[in-house]
């Protein structure tokens, strides 16, 4: 119906005050556009404005660190936190290649004293079969400080002020801040022994005590003592949590005096100096110790698993696994020169501009929670993280390779000024047999043959290309490169699986493969005693969606010597159990260094080091009684030619026997953005942050740059609903207005 009279000129009027107010809202929206895009900030910008030019670090994490406490934490994304805070007496130089163990809380390097069984002093160049004793004299640097912590704080008297809560003292309490007072104090060498007491403390299982009372004199004894202690005591008051570890003393770890301590080994263990850079031995105040075992204290969460405490360069002073994890300077620390040795190609890289300037550089580190990749990928390009590494998701915008197979930069990162990273990990991922099978284990021709077979089938330079982005180098051993004992070129070759052609290793043909097949008596993957094929199976944890391709990938490889493959899959607690027993057949493992020394890797192969019989690290279960010897004989040395010749031999002997499918040494890829300086991969060093420097202004402006406001697209939209939309609609809802109101007339 249409409208008339006065009805059409009320309309009329309603029309020329809705295009007015439209007029007034896009004429808004051009101001706000403006004024926006004028302004540095940007929208998206998930830190507040007043930090844009701050000197802090931006980084990830995807996985709370559950353990803090260095005692107990044995797992990489931990130590990216607890490697800042603690201080153990030793560091790795943090240029120098291959790694070197320097001085950190210490005035020197540890002096080692070998003693006979009567305590008496020997020569240093005595052998090994005939020392009794090692013991390691450490004298640590005079007026170091903790950072600050309430556990050190005191009254006018000098009573600890925290030390004794009731119930009603903690209702107020629910993290560490909440603690008005803090202080400090030096740090003395009592903490150091303080700390290896609590390797034997009966509620602390540490991973490494079975290693540590293996060799520190007494550490086991001392356990079942403290065990003892202990339950009496708890028995006596269920709510005494607090073990004074200072009023029980062993003969493993003395205090001489103030800055001056003893750890005394059974026999020759050289790589005590390895551990003596990890956490495992730094040092922990006896007070803070006492604060956190208060009861109600654990059920805050206000314990060293989530407060640690220490001498380093950074605190941590917000933990919020949830959102965010923040280190920040530790006002007491005493810095320490950035180092002025370094090589040729690190002057080149920059890496020694800052020689000899106090570190740390950067004042504080954001860790934000990103559980996915692709926004963890963005963040980075958009310049709100400053490192990042490279999932497979991302790595074709980021990696691109040359001619020659070398990585380099995509031109979308090179116009960033990105830089790119290389490394080998010090690690070997591989596939073990178990040498307790009746099938693919033991020591017959029948069965080495076999193993030699698959490892000549299976194809590993087609399994990093696929699954790594051809992120990593076969193995030919078990030793990764960087390790004494790994040799490039023709001489470091597994002659059993790979030929040296035209200076490279060419993994021998499958019909060599197929060759040894036959004299194993699985003539076309066929058991000739029992004319059945030949049945392998992967016992494995897992096996979602994920897990598809890597699994038809390993039926792939069999299938080139006609063996069926088959998945057991099971959960990681039954997988577990079944590689205490030897219920596996193969399996998919790998061992990442504890430290620079070949005995960590020449270790998973020792026969009493067996994970049935021994309960070791050997998985495999491996064991050949001349290995065994020339272990024995190369697990103390030094590393010298003599090493080096022994170590050789055993790798003949691992390579014949082929107790695993000797896998890849992955290489790690990272990327750093122009402002972020110092970086220099060091797969041994935990305390790497306070090396590293960045610009924040450089930051700021690249930031702004690359994430300008762009409000066209809304504009446009909005534009383009008011000319079709909006009109279309109010003049409906007029007119349905009016023809009521006629209707009623």
């Amino acid at each position: 119906m249409s409208l008339k009279g006065d009805n059409l000129s009320l309309f009329q009027d309603y029309k020329g005050m809705w295009f007015r107010r439209v007029i007034g809202v896009t004429f808004s929206i051009f101001v706000l556009a403006s004024v926006v895009s004028c302004s540095d900030a940007s929208l998206n910008n998930p830190y507040p404005e007043k930090d844009a030019e701050a000197n802090i670090m931006y980084s990830s994490f995807d996985e709370r660190p559950k353990r803090l406490d260095p005692i107990k934490s044995y797992v990489e994304n931990e130590y990216a936190f607890i490697g800042q805070i603690y201080e153990p007496p030793l560091q790795y130089h943090y240029l120098k290649r291959p790694y070197e163990l320097i001085p950190l809380t210490t005035t020197k390097m540890p002096e080692i004293v070998f003693l006979d069984k009567a305590g008496n002093r020997l020569p240093a160049n005595t052998p090994a079969n005939k020392v009794a004793y090692s013991q390691f004299n450490i004298t640590i640097k005079k007026g170091i400080r903790y950072q600050p912590h309430p556990g050190f704080a005191t009254d006018d008297q000098g009573h600890y002020l925290y030390h004794n809560l009731n119930s009603q003292a903690l209702e107020s309490i629910s993290k560490l801040s909440d603690f008005k007072k803090v202080s400090s104090r030096e740090l003395i060498a009592a903490d150091y022994v303080y700390q290896i007491k609590r390797f034997a403390h009966p509620k602390i299982s540490s991973p490494i005590y079975g290693l540590m009372s293996k060799y520190i004199l007494g550490l086991d004894d001392y356990s079942k003592t403290l065990k003892k202690i202990y339950n009496k005591q708890i028995k006596q008051n269920p709510e005494n949590l607090y073990l004074d570890l200072r009023k029980y003393d062993f003969a493993g770890a003395k205090v001489v005096d103030r800055y001056h301590y003893q750890i005394t080994l059974k026999g020759v263990y050289p790589q005590l100096m390895y551990w003596l850079a990890m956490p495992f031995f730094s040092p922990v105040p006896y007070e803070v110790d006492k604060f956190y075992s208060q009861p109600g204290m654990n059920k805050r969460n206000i314990s060293f698993d989530w407060y640690p405490v220490g001498t380093g360069p950074y605190m941590l002073t917000d933990n919020d696994p949830n959102r965010q994890i923040v280190l920040e300077r530790n006002p007491n620390f005493r810095g320490i020169k950035y180092p002025s040795e370094g090589s040729a190609e690190d002057r080149q890289r920059g890496l020694l501009d800052d020689a000899g300037k106090l570190m740390p550089f950067i004042d504080k580190a954001v860790y934000s929670l990103e559980k996915e990749s692709i926004p963890r990928w963005s963040k980075f390009l958009q310049g709100y993280y400053d490192a990042s590494g490279i999932s497979s998701d991302s790595f074709d915008q980021a990696i691109q390779f040359t001619a020659t197979g070398d990585a380099s930069l995509t031109t979308e990162m090179k116009n960033k000024g990105i830089k790119l990273s290389t490394t080998t990990r010090a690690s070997t991922s591989y596939l073990g047999f178990n040498m307790l099978d009746e099938v693919v284990g033991g020591t017959s021709d029948r069965a080495r043959y076999l193993r030699q077979a698959i490892s000549i089938a299976f194809d590993y330079e087609e399994f990093v290309s696929i699954f790594l982005n051809g992120r990593g180098i076969p193995a030919q051993g078990p030793i990764p490169p960087g390790i004494f004992g790994y040799q490039q070129g023709e001489q470091g070759i597994n002659p059993v699986v790979y030929r040296w052609e035209h200076g490279e290793p060419v993994r021998r043909d499958l019909a060599e493969a197929k060759a040894l097949l036959k004299k194993a008596g699985y003539e076309n993957g066929i058991d000739k005693k029992t004319n059945k094929p030949l049945l392998i199976h992967f016992d494995t944890t897992g096996g979602g969606a994920g897990s598809t391709s890597l699994f038809n990938f390993l039926r792939k490889q069999f299938k080139k010597l006609n063996i069926s493959l088959v998945i057991r899959s099971t959960d990681f607690n039954r997988f577990q159990d079944k590689m205490r027993k030897g219920n596996a057949q193969l399996f998919m493992w790998g061992w990442n260094a504890d430290y620079p020394d070949p005995e960590n890797f020449l270790f998973m192969f020792y026969g009493p080091n067996s994970k049935v019989k021994g309960h070791g690290e050997n998985a495999s279960n491996y064991s050949n009684k001349e290995y065994d010897r020339l272990f024995e004989k190369m697990e103390t040395m030094p590393n010298t030619p003599e090493r080096l010749s022994i170590i050789k031999k055993m790798l003949t002997i691992l390579r014949q026997d082929a107790p695993w499918l000797w896998g890849y040494h992955q290489q790690k890829f990272s990327l750093f953005h122009k402002w972020f300086f110092n970086i220099k991969p060091n797969m041994m060093a935990q305390n790497t942050l306070m090396y590293k420097r960045i610009d924040p202004k450089l930051r700021a402006a690249s930031r702004a740059q690359w994430n300008k406001p762009v409000f066209w697209p809304l504009i446009a939209f909005v534009v383009l609903f008011i000319i079709f939309v909006l009109p279309a609609w109010k003049m409906y809802k007029a007119k349905e207005k009016f023809s009521h109101k006629y209707e009623v007339n």
